[in-house]
C-alpha cells in the first residue's frame, strides 16, 4: 500500500531537542533559584548567561542525568512546558514539606488554591527564613508507584501533595496559572529578549537572555531535507508538519534553513494552533499524544477539521495511506488513534534506546534518521 501523505514531527526528527531540554532545565533552575521566583539561590547561583559546560551541569542536576525526561517521555508526555511544570511542581511540594510544622500548614493551604506570582512570593519569604533544599531525585521516587500516563501525570501531582503534605487538592492541572509562569520563563530562554514580546505578548520577567532560537541543530543535512520535500511534491505526495513548537520557533528556523518555501503553510500546525483550538472549543488538552495536531496538519488549517476537537477522534478512512514520522511514543500513540502508519526515527532524546519501545508498541518502520524517509516512501510509490 503506497503512502500518499507524510506528516512530520519536528523536534527529534528534523531539529535536535537538546536546546529545548537545556532551556527546560534552565527554566526549572531559574524558578527555584532566581530572586524573581522562589529565591533559593544567591547572586552566584543564578544568572542569565551560562557556558555550555554550566548548562550541561544544571541539566544533569535538574533532570537527574535525563532520567526524569526519559521517564516522562516514556509515559507519553511530549511537551517541554508540561515537563517543566511537572518538575518544578514536584520540587515545590518537596520544599513545602521541609518547612516547620506551623509554616508547613500555611504553605499547604496555599497549595489548595491557584498558584500565582503572589503565591511564589509567600514561599520565597518562608524559604528565606527557613532554609530548604531541592532534591531532584525525589521526582522519580514520587512517581515510581504509579502507572499513570500522559496528562494523568500532571493530575498525579495532587496525589503526591496528599501523600507528602496530607492535603486534598486539585490545584495541579494542565495549563494552570503556575504552568503559564513556567511557560513564559522557558520562552525567555528559548527566544531571548529580542523576540519574547512578539512571542508571548509580555516582556521578559528576567531580562538578559540571548535565546537559543538561532542555534538550532539539524539532525540531517538541511539541503537533503529540502530535496526530500521537493521530491515528495514532484511525486504528488502531500506533506504536513505537526509540532509542539510555537509558530515563531517553527517558522523562523524553517525559513533560514530554506525549507519553508517547499511546504504548504496551511499544513504546518504548531502549538499556537492547538492552543487556539483548545480555547475556542474548551477542549483541552489537545496536545500530543492527542492526534489533533496531526489531524489538522492532514486536513489543513482552513478546513473544518476543528470539528475533531468536539469528540473522540475517529480513524481516517485512508489511514493506511498516511505515514506519521516521529521520535517518541506520543507520536506513535497519536498515529494509532487515527489509524495511520508510523515511522519512528532514532534521533530523539532516547536515541537508539527508543528502538525497543517502538518495537514493543508496534511501529511500522524504525529508521536511523529522517533522511531515510525519502527512499522508504518513494520506493512504495514505485512498487
Amino acid at each position: 500500500m503506497m503512502i500518499k501523505t507524510i506528516l512530520f514531527d519536528v523536534d527529534g526528527v528534523f531539529l535536535s531537542e537538546e536546546r529545548y531540554f537545556d532551556a527546560s532545565a534552565l527554566t526549572v533552575w531559574e524558578l527555584l533559584m532566581s530572586q524573581n521566583y522562589l529565591g533559593l539561590g544567591n547572586a552566584k547561583d543564578f544568572k542569565t548567561v551560562y557556558s555550555d559546560e554550566e548548562i550541561a551541569e544544571i541539566r544533569a542536576k535538574v533532570f537527574v542525568g535525563d532520567n526524569v525526561l526519559n521517564f516522562m517521555k516514556s509515559r507519553g508526555m511530549n511537551a517541554n512546558w508540561d515537563m517543566i511544570y511537572m518538575t518544578i511542581s514536584d520540587q515545590l511540594i518537596h520544599l513545602a514539606g521541609q518547612l516547620p510544622d506551623r509554616i508547613r500548614k500555611e504553605a499547604s493551604a496555599l497549595l489548595q488554591k491557584p498558584i500565582d506570582r503572589e503565591t511564589l512570593k509567600s514561599f520565597k519569604k518562608w524559604f528565606d527564613q527557613y532554609p530548604v533544599k531541592p532534591d531532584f531525585d525525589q521526582f522519580l521516587r514520587d512517581f515510581s508507584g504509579t502507572d499513570v500516563t500522559k496528562q494523568g501525570l500532571i493530575d498525579y501531582l495532587n496525589r503526591v501533595a496528599e501523600k507528602r503534605l496530607g492535603i486534598h487538592t486539585d490545584v495541579f492541572k494542565p495549563k494552570s496559572t503556575f504552568w503559564h509562569i513556567g511557560e513564559h520563563a522557558s520562552q525567555e530562554w528559548y527566544v531571548g529578549d529580542e523576540n519574547i514580546l512578539s512571542s508571548t505578548g509580555e516582556p521578559s520577567v528576567q531580562p538578559g537572555k540571548k535565546g537559543f532560537l538561532h542555534e538550532e541543530v539539524t539532525l540531517a543535512d538541511p539541503s537533503a531535507i529540502r530535496d526530500m520535500f521537493l521530491a515528495f511534491r514532484e511525486n504528488g505526495l502531500k506533506v504536513g508538519i505537526g509540532t509542539g513548537r510555537p509558530r515563531l520557533e517553527t517558522f523562523k528556523p524553517f525559513a533560514y534553513l530554506n525549507w519553508l518555501d517547499t511546504l504548504d503553510e496551511n499544513h504546518i500546525v504548531t502549538a499556537d494552533d492547538v492552543l487556539s483550538a483548545e480555547k475556542t472549543f474548551n477542549a483541552a488538552p489537545l496536545a500530543k499524544p492527542h492526534p489533533f495536531t496531526y489531524l489538522l496538519a492532514y486536513h489543513g488549517k482552513d478546513s473544518d477539521a476543528l470539528r475533531w476537537t468536539a469528540r473522540e477522534p475517529e480513524k481516517l478512512g485512508n489511514g493506511s495511506e498516511v505515514l506519521i514520522v516521529g521520535d517518541s511514543l506520543a507520536d506513535l500513540l497519536a498515529a494509532r488513534q487515527i489509524g495511520c502508519r508510523f515511522a519512528g526515527v532514532l534521533t530523539g532524546l532516547a536515541g537508539k534506546k527508543a528502538r525497543a519501545e517502538f518495537e514493543e508498541n508496534g511501529a511500522d518502520y524504525i529508521l536511523d534518521s529522517v533522511s531515510d524517509i525519502k527512499d522508504l516512501v518513494l520506493s512504495m510509490s514505485r512498487n
